[in-house]
């Protein structure tokens, strides 16, 4: 059976989510897996409303996030992380489909960055994968 997902990238990082994306499909492709629907949004706080969105509709069966929180200066983003995070995981248990969470981050160096790419999408549209077949 084919499952539909979805991808939800942040555009802040907008070379590095491109390149996140292209693995993701890369892995949605090899695994099965039909991406119907690519929502870019300007950065992970936006995720979990993006997400509500496209879990409502029918067509979609789980959703794929990735993206990148960058370390700053101050708290903000390790505090955004933890509320995104938990919204995420508020909204596949309320629709009881699959999100798999390929943000890097919080607190991520930018040396850091480039090097887990591919995996962090990788893993995330993999753990969409093994939800959706164990229905």
């Amino acid at each position: 059976m084919v499952h539909n997902v979805a991808l939800i990238l942040g555009q802040f990082h907008r070379q590095e989510a491109q390149e996140m994306k292209d693995e993701a499909m890369r892995t949605a492709e090899e695994h099965n897996l039909s991406v119907v629907e690519v929502a870019w949004i300007p950065g992970s706080m936006e995720a979990p409303l993006a997400a509500k969105r496209l879990l409502q509709r029918d067509d979609i069966h789980g959703i794929v996030v990735l993206g990148i929180i960058e370390r700053g200066e101050t708290d903000h983003g390790v505090v955004m992380g933890h509320a995104v995070t938990k919204a995420l995981i508020d909204l596949q248990l309320s629709f009881m489909k699959p999100i798999g969470m390929g943000i890097l981050g919080p607190g991520i160096f930018a040396s850091q960055i480039s090097p887990r790419l591919r995996s962090y999408a990788r893993a995330a549209t993999l753990a969409v994968c093994q939800m959706l077949r164990q229905q």
